[in-house]
This record gives structure tokens, sequence and C-alpha cells, in this order.
């Protein structure tokens, strides 16, 4: 079955992706270098353990520079693999695969390093009642890749982006003159998902009156999220947000949050170590 994600146009990014690195005049390395029909066999590996994500991107790539290259995908997506394990064994055009080697292993690379980064993160708070989420801190144009690449690490996705849920912040609460005024205005806008971000215990009640669905409780301490548990009595989701990392997150999670939102995950994961090597068939 063909990989596809919604709002994903594959073959734009494989193309795009190998123009930026080919250029006016392609890969003269290997042009120069490599006979015309000279075969490489190769084997794609981890060399760490990590979460894996990207594969199907991968096989993109070689496929779109030779498309009768033989590849066997040995794991999917979204497993948790050992140091040493191969991922694809390849066998085609050896001046094909070496123009594709970047822009496949970058890709998987990145990709598998938020996976795995993610997957950090959900055995963490393993146990407890909470869903570790995925922020819009992405790299430009790598959104749907970077949020897919979180669910292949069991995290869940939260906004795509701006335009599925309003998120009330504090600079939208400065303007409209309160917690209770903003959301009121995205109620009568018609919008039907409304998360507002608060930084005050006494500015919950006033959201949850106005008809805010979803509670971002922004920068507390394990105490004081307890307590905006406690207040909030399960009447909308709650999430906490803010400076969470891997020696803090369990805390936060046994406060009784439903959700906890990490950023780091798409802004800070290292590229995960993955090689490509190649020998002649």
């Amino acid at each position: 079955m063909p990989f596809t994600l919604a709002d994903f146009d594959l073959a734009a990014f494989v193309r795009a992706t190998l123009a930026e690195d080919l250029g006016e005049k392609g890969d003269i390395t290997s042009a120069a270098v490599i006979p015309a029909e000279a075969m490489f066999t190769g084997v794609m590996a981890s060399r760490d353990a990590i979460s894996v994500a990207g594969l199907p991107l991968a096989e993109a790539f070689f496929r779109a520079l030779d498309p009768d290259v033989v590849i066997e995908t040995l794991v999917a997506d979204g497993e948790t693999v050992a140091p040493g394990t191969e991922l694809m064994r390849l066998h085609g055009r050896a001046r094909a695969m070496l123009t594709a080697e970047r822009s496949a292993l970058n890709t998987v690379q990145h990709l598998s390093g938020i996976a795995t980064m993610a997957r950090t993160y959900v055995d963490k708070i393993g146990g407890t009642r909470a869903t570790l989420l995925d922020t819009r801190k992405t790299i430009p144009g790598l959104r749907v890749l970077e949020k897919y690449a979180t669910r292949m690490g069991g995290a869940t996705n939260h906004r795509m982006g701006l335009w599925d849920a309003a998120m009330i912040k504090d600079n939208h609460v400065a303007v409209a003159g309160g917690v209770g005024e903003a959301v009121r205005r995205a109620k009568a806008a018609g919008i039907a998902s409304i998360i507002v971000e608060v930084d005050r215990i006494d500015q919950i009640e006033p959201a949850i009156a106005a008809g805010a669905t979803h509670l971002l409780l922004d920068n507390m301490d394990p105490a004081t999220l307890r307590g905006a548990v406690t207040l909030v009595g399960g009447r909308l989701p709650t999430e906490a947000s803010g400076g969470v990392r891997l020696e803090t997150i369990r805390a936060i999670a046994e406060t009784g949050v439903t959700y906890i939102s990490v950023g780091r995950l798409t802004q800070s994961a290292p590229a995960a170590d993955i090689g490509l090597d190649f020998a002649t068939a």
C-alpha cells in the first residue's frame, strides 16, 4: 500500500528535496567516478536503540532515481529496535543510490530522532493517565512529517495549525480584557474547540464559565497543577505545558492532568544515528 499522509504530497517533497541537492549540474562526483552500469547493494541499519520513522520516505527517494531498485524493508515505522538492527536492504543502480543516499538518510535520521525522543517521554509516564502531546514548534514546511514522527513514538498530535482549534493565550487575553471575555468572543465566532492558557488558579473558573473546552495550565509546578486539576474536577480536559523535561514529566503526570505537551519533541530532538553502507553487486 502506498505511503500517504493527509495534507502531504510525497512526490512533491521528494522532487523538491532532490532538486535542492542536485542543483543545476547534478551529482557530479558519482557521474565522474561511478560507471553508469555499476550496481550496488546497500544496507541501512541503526547504530543506536531507536524508534523508527521515515522508512517509506527513504524508499521513495531511491525509487525516484531508480524505479527498478529492489527494496526490502525489514522493520515498520513505529517499531523500537536495538543497535545494529538492519532497517532496509537495497539492490539497484549505484549512481542512483549514491545520489539519493543523503536525502533518504537525512529524512530517516531526523524523523527517527523525533520518534525516539517521543517514545522516551511516553515510556516515562507509563502507568499514569496522562497523554503526551506534541506542539506547533516544528520546522517550517516539515510539520506534517514531524508530527507523523511523534505519533510513531507514541505521542498524540495536538493542533496541526492555527485553523483547527482556538488557543487563547496571554496576549489574546490582554487585548480582550480578560479570560472570560476572550472565550466569549471565540464562542461568538462559532469556534467549537476553545483551548485556554491559564497561568493562575484564579483564571480557571472564568474560563470554564465562559465556555472553554480545554485548559492549558502553563508553567505550573506539580503542587499547583494538582490543585488546578482538583478545582477543575473533570469538567474539561487539562493540559500541563511549559518547560517540561524528561526528569520532570513523571511528577507532572502524577498530578492527574489529562495531557502534557512537550515542544522539545520536534524542536530539539537529535538526529538518530543510522548508517547506510554500500557494496558492489
